[in-house]
């Protein structure tokens, strides 16, 4: 069996990163095969993928399987490791083998076949996340993480450029009022271990437990970073509603009341991820916020005022 690249994959990287990308992906075989080598693995099926990982199942000479994740490493995945070993499988997919050097990384193998996005009730897989998030979160940050406070004093420093970039007012409002939320809470920015990108298809079924997350981007700060994510997650599912304010602040609610948090800062820092999509946005030569990160942010209006 030899390791194989799908083409999606390859496009993705591409895609962000042009003929660097396509070099890169062209280089994971080989990359692969010097871990199994060194890790003492086999190939035990065809490879899965997401946006910028090859995720190949393997089989450690114990018997034991594992998945072999492989990925270019950027500021978003460098402590990815770190924060998988403070975790060490609580809630999480565990961590046996890492290289700092190159990402790549030994993973406990979970069901990729069985997210929680299949889980056809909203409410019940928005229980399963949140008891997630818990525990996620009540592991404070190790060294090595980065620090919402200065993601967020960062992208302050943007918003008068960005401003600029947006014709519509609507846009320009929801940016200044998202910032303004931010300012409020930088002076505390929290200490616990957040995942950053928890929504359904990032927890995946497992033998260990039930459900466990995956894919983290580790940061140093406060829970309510990280709920919008779940927010936005099956979109579909809060159109349907016919009341998309009343579906986000069920979910909303619902992930406040389970992490115990104040409302009002869980609100504030929902809109920072608004304000966080919004220079995203500009940064890609758009000129409008999304779409959905207005209604979310019109929606936790509500909270954030009490």
């Amino acid at each position: 069996m030899r390791i194989t690249v799908p083409e999606a994959l390859t496009e993705s990287h591409v895609k962000y990163d042009g003929e660097a990308g396509r070099a890169w992906s062209a280089g994971l075989p080989a990359l692969g095969e010097r871990y199994l080598e060194e890790w003492g693995l086999r190939l035990d099926g065809e490879p899965g993928h997401g946006v910028v990982s090859l995720v190949l199942p393997v089989v450690r000479e114990d018997g034991t399987q594992a998945a072999l994740k492989l990925q270019p490493v950027t500021d978003e995945n460098a402590s990815e490791a770190i924060g998988l070993r403070a975790w060490d499988g609580d809630a999480s997919v565990r961590l046996l083998e890492s290289d700092p050097e190159t990402g790549t990384m030994l993973l406990e193998r979970l069901h990729a076949g069985r997210p929680l996005s299949a889980v056809p009730d909203d409410v019940e897989a928005m229980t399963i996340l949140t008891e997630l998030l818990v525990r996620l979160v009540a592991h404070p940050a190790p060294e090595g993480m980065r620090r919402l406070e200065d993601i967020a004093q960062a992208m302050l420093d943007d918003v008068d450029e960005a401003i600029k970039a947006l014709p519509r007012e609507r846009d320009r409002f929801w940016l200044r009022w998202c910032a303004d939320a931010v300012a409020e809470l930088v002076p505390e920015p929290g200490d616990r271990l957040l995942h950053w990108d928890l929504h359904y298809d990032n927890v995946l079924a497992g033998d260990r437990e039930p459900w466990l997350a995956i894919d983290p981007k580790p940061l140093a700060g406060d829970p309510g970073f990280d709920l919008w994510p779940a927010l936005w997650n099956r979109w579909d599912d809060v159109v349907a509603t016919g009341d998309m304010t009343r579906a986000v602040l069920r979910r909303f609610d619902q992930m406040v009341d389970g992490l115990g948090l104040d409302p009002q800062r869980a609100a504030g820092w929902t809109l920072g991820r608004v304000l966080q999509n919004g220079l995203w946005n500009v940064e890609d030569g758009e000129s409008e916020l999304g779409e959905i990160d207005l209604i979310v942010a019109e929606a936790v209006r509500h909270r954030q005022r009490g």
